[in-house]
């Protein structure tokens, strides 16, 4: 009776299954069902691939591997050695979870599913299934798994945290393209990828939140958290009391920080009342021209800051100047 050779009753999920016998004779029966691939594989390259059907394993159905038989001593002999490997070429799925970081270092979770099927077997089987060793699915799951995430993680930490969150649709396709490419490099067809959950630290949700709703600026959001740290850090100081906390915040919300820069001097729209700048030419809300002329100011003697010279009080600390004699 001649040698069968059939991947008996595989699960659904499986992806590969090793015939366990490596001696092989001529003229054995290779039996391929629908949706397998049968690779033979020795010295750690795959020759010949077998579709579906039922085959007679004969010098003509095995080009490859007879070349590489020829050049040994006793081609022709029965059995000769090979191993034969069974591929599933199913759409399957994956699940996978990341963690990675984004380009203003925030922490990212992901999460979700992804789609696949063997497109080349041969190329599969060098590069994971022969080439790892890996002859189980689980082993090749795993292998696949911790693959995808390397690829994921790469790509998505080139973003920011805001352009994950705000733009996932073109983050995930991008991210997909990239992911197909590496997949084909080894024999694999990515069908799908899915981002099913997204997420950060609570303190980068906070972040996220005022950003999204327009409600601040990424440096007002950022002096916005060092306000609450350093409030923090006023708490955790033994006899820490609240004036300390009310001399320290005012300068941190500043507009450019810690370090207050004094405020220049301004003049009142002739037409539509608005605050703007004494040197310009223009009004910047309503366009009305405004005469350019030079600008007197003075230091006020408490906060340092640049205001006119005829005003009576400082417009940033609201110190009272003496009247000037001429």
């Amino acid at each position: 009776m001649p040698q069968v050779i059939e991947w008996r009753n595989p699960g659904p999920r499986d992806l590969v299954w090793r015939y366990p016998e490596e001696n092989i004779t001529w003229g054995a029966q290779l039996i391929v069902k629908e949706y397998e691939a049968a690779v033979f594989f020795r010295d750690g390259k795959a020759y010949d691939v077998f579709g579906p059907g039922r085959h007679t394993l004969t010098t003509l159905n095995l080009p490859l591997l007879t070349g590489i038989l020829r050049t040994l001593a006793g081609f022709g002999e029965t059995p000769f050695k090979a191993q034969v490997i069974f591929v599933s070429t199913r759409v399957v799925d994956g699940k996978y979870g990341v963690r990675a970081q984004t380009t203003d270092l925030a922490p990212l979770m992901l999460h979700g599913t992804f789609f696949f099927k063997v497109e080349d077997p041969a190329l599969f089987v060098n590069e994971v299934v022969g080439g790892q060793g890996l002859y189980t699915t689980d082993a090749v799951n795993d292998y696949l798994r911790g693959f995808l995430n390397e690829r994921i993680i790469d790509e998505i930490s080139r973003y920011d945290l805001a352009t994950v969150f705000t733009k996932l649709d073109e983050t995930s396709l991008v991210v997909k393209n990239k992911v197909l490419d590496a997949f084909r490099r080894i024999g694999l067809d990515l069908v799908d990828l899915r981002f099913e959950g997204v997420d950060t630290t609570p303190e980068y949700r906070e972040r996220l939140f005022w950003l999204r709703t327009g409600r601040a600026t990424p440096s007002e959001v950022l002096r916005m958290e060092t306000v609450k740290k350093a409030a923090e850090e006023l708490g955790k100081s033994p006899g820490a009391a609240l004036g300390a906390g009310m001399v320290l915040i005012p300068q941190v919300m500043g507009p450019t920080g810690p370090a207050q820069v004094p405020a220049a001097p301004v003049i009142i729209c002739p037409k539509c009342g608005s605050r703007i700048p004494a040197t310009s030419k223009f009004c910047p809300e309503c366009g009305q021209p405004l005469e350019v002329r030079a600008v007197e100011t003075k230091k006020c003697p408490k906060c340092g800051a640049e205001v006119l010279k005829s005003a009576k009080f400082c417009p940033e600390c609201g110190h009272k100047f003496e009247e000037e004699s001429d």
